[in-house]
């Protein structure tokens, strides 16, 4: 039995890595949204919060009525209550990864973590 799972992602317009890494503790989502595109709907979580970089493009994000400019490079956080939604700017498209985790579920990380 091997203690990894490797994929190779396509330019799919989005792709969960849940089922094809069997993920047992967060959902990876790599999103893409064409220039002027959206997602189509507003959405807000019971218990995740998520975590977006923004990969490739620009655009921005409405989260509970305030909009956000993004950009590549750029990383958010947000609370699993705060509605939200994306958008591409009008004239590039916008990549970006996003990380789905349980609220306040880090018991350790890398420093404390690590067994060497």
């Amino acid at each position: 039995m091997s203690n990894y799972n490797k994929v190779t992602i396509t330019e799919d317009t989005r792709t969960e890595l849940h089922d094809k890494l069997s993920l047992t503790g967060a959902e990876v989502s790599i999103n893409h949204l064409p220039a002027g595109a959206s997602v189509p709907f507003v959405h807000a979580h019971k218990n995740n919060e998520e975590i977006y970089a923004i990969l490739e493009g620009a655009g921005k994000a409405e989260i509970d009525g305030e909009t956000v400019t993004l950009a590549a490079g750029d990383w958010l956080r947000i609370s699993p209550a705060a509605k939200r939604r994306f958008f591409a700017a009008e004239d590039t498209g916008i990549r970006f990864l996003c990380i789905q985790v349980k609220e306040h579920s880090l018991g350790d990380y890398t420093k404390n973590d690590a067994i060497v």
